[in-house]
């Protein structure tokens, strides 16, 4: 019998056994859609009123377009719950009034709802930033930038003076560093990181204060000096005409300390919203146990007055079951030979393509059977011809990469002569602009350096130039090239390291290290920041392990970590640059030296990468060259 033959049969079975559900269905008692409709909607009240809370606390944050929604979500339930009480219908349903059994239940889960609605409205109507402490804060990063440029005229104007205001220039200095640190600070209590900034916060506001009124000639006696390790000093007139920009610090310092001392004082969040909330929540819950209540009371009524209908229910399923069991076998039976098309689709899953099926039936199968043989042949061309394009475009995509580079030579060089002023002198704004174009530059090489790297290692076109020497000095040139970063950051560095003369290819192991550290320094903070570099020295190979104590990686991300454009935090890579494919470049340098790369992360814990290499590697040819 054909296939299709078989397939009448099977639907004639089905409708044969709908006929009998349908039979036994009339003559059984049913539950009415409007009851399963009235369950179904009150178990759905605690979704609502999960949504709404939601969109309370949304509202409070000014997000005015979801107070619609939030008014929108009150309304129906108010209305669902009336046609609860009396009867009717939602969107097209129609609803079963609450049974009499269940009207104590109904009038507690009511009186819930009126009680949650009410602290959902207060918890809208109440704003979650304190008002003047957040536009304190926004006045603060809005004017320091003024107050940074202002400081830095200051210490400009008083350069030209002689020796005797020698003290008056390195106050200037502190006054500029401190305007810098507060407008950090400041950012820093804007992202929620409160908690002993605000005191940090004080202390550089008092240290400014006090070597402005040096600088102004104004008494320190009543500050407290101490407690910013300053001290009270007189110190001799600065002539009026150096001091223009330091009289207009005066009221620019003296507005912005007002709202420097509200951000000491308060906290950007409204402890009138923590309160809001956590009372909405509290009757939530208990909003969400009165539905479970009357949901447990219904079940149990329906329970109750459902015993008649069991027995053709029990009937029912044991049709069912026959059923069941005959189409099954029916269609084991009809689809056995559709097994060999089953294998052979695997095998295309896998990568093989060009297989043939051996079938010589002039059944639907044999039809389907020549058709996927003709569509595998068709796959296997297509595939061949793809990987060609894909070779052509790697290859197209890595000459137009190198050809990139060509005009960033003469703008960094061009850059370099003019600051170095050989072409004649230049004034502060034309270095800055210059500096800039440098650093683009550099930037823009370095991202298209990786490209075409990549591109390398993706066409398999590079080659390692592996020579004897020590990976220590590598490992101590390498950490050189950061020298002035962690010197300027006081970054704390640790070292543990040792002769060992192995076969390598320095300058691409010098590249991986240095990427390693540079995303070391990149996560790490001034001051408490350290790095670590070890070396073990094993039988085999060495293991050489950076460890800084920055942000961590997260789990999930990091089995995607060495993959080419892959960025564990996008908003980091922005501020810092980065094109994503420094960690695959160093992965397959790595893997060039028949190595292995890991790491291992824990959140705000910092990050450790492993490099593993032999000591004596096989001179085979790499997936990578320098060329």
């Amino acid at each position: 019998m054909k296939i299709i033959n078989k397939t009448y049969v099977l639907v004639l079975v089905l409708i044969v056994a709908a006929i009998i559900n349908l039979l036994l269905l009339y003559e059984s008692q049913q539950i009415d859609n409007s009851l399963s409709n009235s369950i179904i909607k009150t178990g759905d009240l605690k979704v609502d009123a999960e949504h709404i809370s939601s969109l309370a606390i949304s509202v409070a944050n000014g997000d005015i377009n979801d107070k619609e929604n939030l008014n929108s979500v009150i309304k129906d339930i108010d209305e669902f719950l009336l046609k609860l009480e009396n009867g009717g219908s939602v969107n097209g349903q129609q609803l079963q009034k609450i049974p009499t059994e269940l009207t104590e239940e109904y009038n507690k889960m009511k009186t819930s709802w009126e009680l949650y609605r009410e602290k959902v409205i207060k918890v809208e109507k109440t704003s979650v930033f304190d008002r003047e402490a957040t536009n304190a804060m926004n006045y603060v990063l809005q004017k320091n930038g003024e107050l940074v440029l202002s400081t830095k005229t200051v210490s400009d104007e008083l350069s030209n003076l002689d020796r005797d205001y020698n003290r008056h220039k390195e106050i200037a200095k502190e006054l500029e560093k401190s305007a810098i640190e507060i407008g950090q600070l400041t950012l820093l209590i804007s992202i929620g990181e409160e908690e002993d900034v605000q005191q940090k916060l004080k202390n550089e506001r008092i240290a400014f204060e006090i070597e402005l009124r040096k600088l102004l000639g104004i008494p320190t006696e009543e500050l407290d000096v101490e407690s910013v390790g300053k001290i009270n000093e007189e110190l001799i007139p600065i002539p009026r005409e150096n001091s223009n920009e330091l009289r207009k610090i005066d009221p620019l310092w003296e507005a912005l300390q007002a709202r420097i001392i509200i951000l000491e004082e308060r906290a950007l969040l409204s402890p009138d919203f923590n309160l809001a909330k956590n009372e909405m929540i509290q009757q939530k819950s208990i909003l969400f146990s009165s539905i479970d209540d009357i949901l447990l009371s219904w079940n149990a009524e329906i329970v109750k007055n459902s015993q008649e209908g069991q027995i053709i229910i029990q009937a029912l399923l044991l049709i069912d079951i026959g059923v069941f069991f005959l189409v099954l076998f029916i269609i084991r039976q009809s689809l056995l030979p559709l097994g060999l098309i089953t294998n052979a689709l695997s095998e295309i899953k896998e990568g093989t393509y060009g297989e043939k099926i051996e079938y010589n039936k002039t059944d639907e199968v044999g039809t389907l059977v020549d058709t996927f043989n003709v569509m595998s042949n068709t796959i296997k061309e297509k595939d061949e011809q793809t990987k060609r394009t894909d070779i052509a475009k790697d290859e197209f995509l890595a000459m137009i990469t190198h050809e990139l580079k060509t005009p960033l030579v003469p703008i960094q060089g061009y850059a370099d002569i003019l600051l170095s002023e050989h072409l004649g002198k230049l004034t502060d704004k034309q270095k800055e602009r210059i500096s800039i174009i440098k650093t683009s530059s550099e930037t823009l090489l370095s991202i298209i350096s990786d490209l075409l790297d990549a591109q390398k290692l993706e066409l398999g076109q590079l080659r390692m130039k592996k020579e004897t020497h020590n990976i220590k000095n590598t490992i101590v040139e390498a950490l050189a090239d950061f020298e002035p970063d962690l010197e300027k950051k006081k970054i704390t560095k640790i070292i543990d390291l040792q002769d060992v003369q192995m076969d390598y290819d320095p300058v691409r192991i010098k590249q991986v290290l240095t990427n390693l550290i540079k995303n070391s320094l990149n996560v790490i903070q001034p001051e408490v920041g350290k790095i670590e570099i070890s070396m073990k020295n094993l039988p085999q190979n060495i293991q050489i392990s950076i460890k800084d104590n920055g942000i961590g990686i997260p789990l999930e991300k990091q089995q995607d970590l060495f993959k080419k454009f892959y960025q564990v935090d996008a908003t980091l890579t922005r501020e810092k640059g980065g094109s994503g494919l420094g960690l695959a470049i160093c992965k397959g340098i790595v893997e060039s030296h028949d190595g292995t790369i890991s790491v291992k992360s824990v959140p705000n814990q910092g990050a450790e990468f492993t490099i593993t290499l032999p000591k004596n590697s096989q001179p085979t040819k790499s997936p990578i060259d320098i060329s």
